[in-house]
């Protein structure tokens, strides 16, 4: 399954999960009423007369009773939701999480942040906010609506117990999870069964208060059983919510657990290391069962159960069992297993109609070979959106090694970061860089000018290619600065590239990646068509054209077989593109429907491959305006002279 297809099915799951909330509170309604019927007959001495009956079934009492549920569970779903808008980093705290220190001197953790760093880089997506969970439970999440805001909590008997390759296996599951979408999904599934929860919830405090509720009693005994008969009614709503709600979270979860557990191997093309995580899981002596309090609400979101299921019905996951055999199929239940063959992701065409690109344009014999080197690389980019290889893992760790050990450590501090973000960004034009360095003087904090200074010469031996992991890196520590720091470093970029003489696609791109990196997507309905969006496809194609091409006469032929393929009227625009022009370009197209993003970014990755290569600039430039369209694309970077379709 593709990263388009995964997005599209975890939509159309949304869907259905709404469904079967309106059939859990369809029951409920049907529970309550049932409990006042019960509750009135004991109010009137404990006789089931026709009387009580036939008042607790009077029209208008019983459509009070579901206006009641409906408003409860509404208002319950809603606040939940808006507490929960500030993404992942709000799940990790409730959980009692605390932020990873990224300058960390303990071996274990900094080995959990590199492998959490080589995964994001391998995987094209911003590096979460990584949090641990000081629980001796074998356990993990990863939590979030979109790219921007995911926060991955491991909690520390998983970071103890496991290994490097087992660590590195879980890790991989909670990727696939937000590459699938299912984060995104289950917090909306929070969200919407917190208002059936809540009815327990209020059932359970007015039993407490009935309990100690003296006066009450000495006011009037009657008051006194009114109260508590209508706090057992609510508990007994409640419970059937909390049943109702763990059958829909077990409906959902359990075969997208399996989903992540497959997707872990092929990330990997280890499942010796997702299958010995999951072994040690059995074996532990505390298993997955975390002790914080808001655990059950989050249970869906766990590596392992994270709490004790009553019955297989009510369980969010697969018996521990059914899944190592799954990654692991000759395992016999004892240590060591033989190996199982691991299974590497199919690379097959998910253009979704941009089959054929070079149909029609092709005016001779090497024009048409270069034409279908262009198409079978578009195809190969689209096919790797969201889902990472072995390969692209393995890149991202030579590729980390490969940068001064300064810089990966300056990335992690915030002081630093900051002037590490304002050395690259800076633009190599010497009149642009003194401006923008007079520019820093008199804006930024007098401590990062001192970092900046500092790492100038290690900035200075940066290769293309470099840029952008680092970037990478520096965003969790950026986004834990005040508000501010944090207003004070986003005019300082919007200053720097101001002064920018000669502002390049990459240079905005990379500025544009870090802004959203802080600030989060905006999130705007998906409602538009590539036929709708003709002018900001014309801008964005033109610019991406004209870095990928060697002049402007093969930059509009890019641009002119586009419009053929893709059916729009696109014109080339001939002059250079402002930096405000593309963000009101990307504006509009951030609106694409999912399932037009495929052939975008099929035809963007035309317009920098001319000759059937990426190099490592193009794959910076295609990476960074991928990200901001919410596509996750690993790095598909060819190294000099390897031909279009073979592995880096």
């Amino acid at each position: 399954m593709d990263f388009f297809t995964a997005q599209d099915r975890a939509r159309r799951l949304t869907g259905r999960l709404v469904v079967l909330l309106v059939l859990a509170v369809a029951a409920l309604i049907g529970v309550a009423s049932l409990a006042l019927a019960l509750a009135v007959v004991m109010l009137d001495g404990g006789t089931f007369a026709p009387a009580p009956l036939a008042r607790a079934m009077e029209p208008r009492l019983l459509a009070g009773v579901a206006t009641a549920v409906i408003l409860v569970v509404g208002v319950g779903s809603l606040v939940r939701h808006f507490q929960l808008r500030a993404g992942g980093s709000v799940v990790a705290e409730a959980l009692g999480g605390r932020p990873l220190d990224l300058e960390t001197r303990d071996a274990q953790e900094r080995r959990l942040l590199n492998v959490v760093e080589e995964m994001a880089i391998a995987s094209g997506m911003p590096v979460p906010e990584l949090y641990v969970l000081e629980d001796q439970a074998i356990n993990a999440f990863a939590a979030g609506h979109d790219l921007d805001d995911v926060a991955i909590g491991v909690t520390r008997g998983a970071i103890e117990a496991l290994d490097r390759d087992q660590l590195q296996g879980v890790i991989a599951h909670e990727f696939s999870h937000i590459l699938h979408g299912d984060m995104r999904l289950n917090l909306r599934l929070v969200a919407l069964l917190h208002g059936i929860l809540v009815i327990g919830l209020i059932g359970r405090m007015l039993l407490r208060t009935s309990g100690s509720g003296r006066r009450l009693r000495g006011r009037r005994g009657g008051g006194h059983v009114a109260v508590l008969g209508l706090g057992a009614a609510l508990m007994v709503v409640g419970y059937a919510g909390t049943l109702c709600g763990n059958l829909i979270k077990a409906a959902v979860s359990r075969q997208r657990e399996f989903l992540a557990d497959a997707s872990a191997v092929q990330y990997t093309r280890n499942p010796e290391g997702i299958g010995g995580a999951l072994k040690v899981l059995a074996a532990h002596r505390l298993g997955s069962r975390l002790l914080a309090s808001h655990a059950p609400e989050f249970s869906h979101l766990f590596f392992g159960s994270g709490v004790r299921s009553l019955s297989r019905l009510t369980a969010t996951h697969p018996p521990l069992q059914a899944r190592i055999r799954r990654v692991l199929p000759r395992w016999d239940g004892s240590l060591p297993p033989a190996p199982a063959i691991p299974t590497a992701p199919p690379r097959h065409a998910a253009m979704h109609g941009m089959a054929g690109l070079s149909s029609g344009a092709a005016a001779g014999q090497a024009r048409a070979d270069a034409a279908l080197a262009e198409e079978r690389l578009a195809d190969e980019v689209v096919a790797s959106v969201g889902r990472p290889s072995a390969e692209d893992l393995e890149r991202a760790r030579r590729r980390l090694g490969e940068i001064d050990e300064g810089l990966i450590a300056a990335a992690h501090e915030p002081y630093a970061a900051r002037a590490l973000v304002y050395g690259i960004l800076m633009g190599v034009d010497p009149e642009s860089r003194e401006a923008q360095r007079e520019a820093l003087v008199g804006q930024a904090l007098p401590e990062v000018l001192v970092e900046l200074e500092g790492l100038e010469p290690s900035l200075s031996r940066l290769t293309p290619g470099q840029r952008l992991p680092l970037l990478e890196l520096t965003l969790p520590a950026l986004r834990r600065l005040s508000v501010a720091q944090s207003s004070r470093f986003q005019a300082c970029l919007r200053r720097l590239m101001s002064l920018e003489a000669r502002p390049g696609a990459l240079q905005w791109a990379l500025h544009r990646l870090v802004l959203q990196g802080i600030q989060g997507e905006r999130r705007a309905r998906r409602d538009r068509h590539l036929a709708d969006l003709s002018g900001p496809l014309s801008l964005l194609l033109s610019t991406l054209a004209r870095a990928g091409q060697d002049d402007d006469v093969e930059a509009r032929g890019a641009v002119e077989r586009l419009s053929a393929v893709l059916a729009v009227p696109l014109d080339f625009v001939r002059e250079p593109a402002q930096a405000t022009d593309l963000d009101w370009a990307m504006a509009r197209l951030v609106r694409l429907v999912q399932a037009q993003r495929a052939p975008l970014l099929a035809a963007m990755s035309c317009c920098v491959t001319h000759d059937g290569r990426i190099e490592p600039e193009e794959a910076e430039l295609l990476s960074a305006v991928a990200w901001t369209l919410g596509c996750p694309l690993p790095s598909m970077e060819r190294e000099s002279g390897q031909p279009a379709g073979g592995t880096a």
